[in-house]
């Protein structure tokens, strides 16, 4: 089944200096950004950046303060104007867009949520989350029958004739989330939208977006600097330092095979049996008993089951459940309690 591509970035330049178009051209593209800097005066943020993003799918854009991933999403956009390189959504060259085509894209077919809500605090909830399409010209009744569905939709139903300031951080943030929907967006532009919130909200924020997903399949762009949120909320995510892209991969690829140090240092934490998969984890070389259960299809398990979902079918009987099968129903290898356990040990 072929994928289709919704967003493709090609060699994104973004340069912060007064003469960026003219310094793009002759630059050494091997050049440190230290040495650009040193050389021309113009600070690169965004390095030759590519990547493509997968229709419905949520990815990732994540790194340290200043390692360049909200300029690059704003490139996307064109909130910022790249120096150099090519935007396409649907085949559409975004970098060509004239100021009006990109109006009309804005309000058509994206929509953004940042950090900071920008609720109007004179509106109430439902006219603010209604905003998006009072701006379309779109009829009253209209608009109000689409915010209230989109205002249940959130979880905040009931709430509709209240001000912005009668509402918590994390309620704010979800007529944030709200306004972002009603206009029926293809796609979703998050900035760390729950950076600002407490622990337990930040994590209730985030399950209630992975449901909104999981139910409309809108292709999600998503900021963060934590890597814990970026493989929770990441079909594919993408790791920045110093503009540059140090690797672009599935949670369980980048936790299983981090390609340099600085990836490695964000995985080191993470607890590896919430990411990894039996078939990451199994032993390819079968034992008789393995083979005799298989042959009697007695407690196979697929090869892309999560080891976190294994631990509870191992606490709940004494079977080691070792039988590793691909959707074919093809035997791949075993898995038993001692390699979910090592699972569990952030450092192996």
């Amino acid at each position: 089944m072929s994928v289709e591509q919704k967003i493709t970035c090609t060699n994104i330049w973004k340069l912060f200096g007064p003469d960026e178009k003219r310094i793009i051209k002759n630059l050494d593209k091997n050049l440190s950004i230290k040495e650009v800097q040193e050389k021309t005066g113009h600070v690169v943020a965004v390095k030759d950046v590519s990547f493509s993003i997968q229709k419905g799918e949520t990815f990732v854009v994540m790194g340290l303060s200043g390692s360049g991933k909200s300029t690059l999403v704003r490139c996307i956009s064109r909130l910022i104007e790249p120096t150099a390189g090519i935007v396409k959504m649907d085949d559409v060259e975004v970098t060509k867009m004239s100021a009006s085509e990109l109006l009309e894209l804005r309000r058509n077919k994206m929509s953004m949520v940042f950090q900071h809500f920008g609720l109007f605090p004179h509106r109430t909830v439902l006219e603010n989350i209604g905003y998006g399409l009072e701006v379309r010209g779109t009829k009253k009744d209209i608009r109000t029958e689409k915010s209230m569905e989109v205002l249940k939709m959130v979880g905040l139903d009931g709430w509709h004739n209240n001000y912005p300031r009668e509402l918590s951080g994390g309620m704010q943030q979800r007529v944030g989330l709200a306004r972002a929907l009603a206009v029926d967006p293809e796609i979703l532009i998050f900035d760390e939208p729950f950076s600002a919130l407490d622990p337990l909200i930040r994590r209730e924020m985030q399950d209630e977006l992975l449901k909104i997903q999981e139910k409309l399949q809108k292709t999600m762009v998503f900021i963060t600097h934590d890597f814990l949120e970026a493989i929770k909320m990441g079909d594919h995510i993408a790791i920045m330092k110093d503009g540059e892209v140090s690797q672009v991969g599935t949670p369980e690829e980048i936790v299983s095979n981090p390609k340099d140090q600085y990836v490695k240092d964000f995985c080191e934490d993470v607890p590896k049996y919430k990411v990894l998969s039996a078939g990451k984890v199994m032993r390819t070389e079968c034992c008789n008993e393995t083979k005799n259960l298989f042959e009697n299809g007695k407690d196979n398990i697929l090869d892309n089951s999560k080891i976190e979902n294994l631990i509870d079918r191992l606490i709940d009987n004494d079977k080691t459940y070792p039988v590793v099968c691909n959707e074919s129903g093809k035997l791949l290898g075993e898995i038993d309690r001692v390699i979910v356990m090592k699972s569990m040990r952030s450092n192996q």
